[in-house]
């Protein structure tokens, strides 16, 4: 069989575009009483499918958990095999399901109320046992399948996704959900890490941090960044208050101009008064000012400007924030 496949793509989009547009109208009242029933819920929001839809249920029910509203997937055949005892009557049960009225939905519904859940539908069946049996029934049906025979689930399960994700973005914005509640639901993430690592979680201190006097040949002083395996070293006073920084980039604008380098001392070749950073400040905020300074290496120092450590733009690959 040969078809126009840009032709019969730019189709399928057309037709899930349309099943999510058609959405808008019915956004009322029972939308609105949905939000405001898990909202209010003590419990879960217990997210129940099978099939394609429970696929979208799976990915609805981790939006919620990732957003401020604790949550678990309930397979909707499982839930009458034994998994109906993670169901409390404190918890709202949203059911995705087209039909509404599969032969497990039958069994599942009645055992609900007798828990005494509040259940929430999600249907392409407004007229469905599903539906009947709600607190609340969002119609999610399509005009039709962007399949030819009408039979996989595609304008109906795009449709249903959106639908879910309107429902958890009202969620979140009600609750006040902010970035830095994201981050901690999200601690591996780029996102968490930008927002709660701090330049003393990553500086390297100790050995690892070269300091050394002003007064030390350049030649002690590449000795110690190379023990420390370092790119620079920290230059401080007799007080031990930082005076400057002296880098890769330091040895080689003086390395071709000056053949007594290594005997100079390192407070007439540092770069004077460096950028510096506090050990408290956001490590992402420190990589802007590496980006912007286009510096590779950073003194981290106390509020008397004494050394307490040295972050290299290595260190910041390291921890993933590039």
């Amino acid at each position: 069989m040969r078809i126009n496949i840009i032709r019969r793509a730019k189709e399928v989009l057309r037709i899930e575009s349309d099943a999510i547009s058609a959405l808008g109208p019915r956004i009322g009242r029972n939308f609105e009483k949905a939000v405001n029933i898990i909202l209010k819920s003590k419990g879960r929001a217990v997210v129940s499918g099978m099939g394609k839809t429970g696929i979208i249920a799976q990915k609805f029910s981790a939006t919620l958990a990732s957003t401020g509203t604790p949550s678990l997937f309930l397979h909707t055949a499982e839930a009458i095999h034994g998994d109906l005892g993670k169901v409390t009557s404190e918890d709202v049960v949203i059911i995705i399901s087209n039909s509404g009225s599969t032969e497990e939905m039958k069994q599942l519904l009645p055992l609900l109320k007798k828990i005494g859940s509040r259940i929430i539908a999600l249907t392409g069946n407004i007229k469905s046992v599903l539906a009947k049996y709600s607190d609340v029934a969002l119609d999610v049906s399509v005009k039709k399948e962007a399949c030819p025979l009408g039979l996989a689930p595609t304008a109906s399960t795009t449709a249903t996704l959106a639908i879910t994700d309107a429902l958890a973005v009202c969620l979140l914005e009600l609750k006040g959900f902010r970035e830095k509640d994201f981050a901690f639901f999200h601690p591996g993430g780029a996102l968490g890490r930008s927002l709660f690592l701090k330049v003393e979680d990553i500086m390297r201190k100790g050995a690892a941090n070269p300091i050394v006097s002003e007064e030390k040949k350049v030649k002690d002083v590449l000795l110690k960044i190379t023990q420390a395996r370092a790119g620079s070293a920290t230059v401080v006073d007799r007080k031990g208050r930082l005076k400057g920084i002296f880098t890769d980039g330091d040895l080689r604008r003086h390395l071709g101009i000056d053949a007594d380098l290594p005997g100079r001392k390192i407070k007439d070749v540092m770069t004077k008064n460096p950028v510096t950073v506090g050990p408290q400040m956001l490590a992402a905020e420190a990589m802007r000012i590496l980006e912007l300074k286009k510096i590779d290496e950073i003194p981290v120092v106390d509020k008397h400007k004494r050394p307490l450590g040295l972050l290299d733009v290595q260190d910041l690959l390291k921890a993933g924030l590039f």
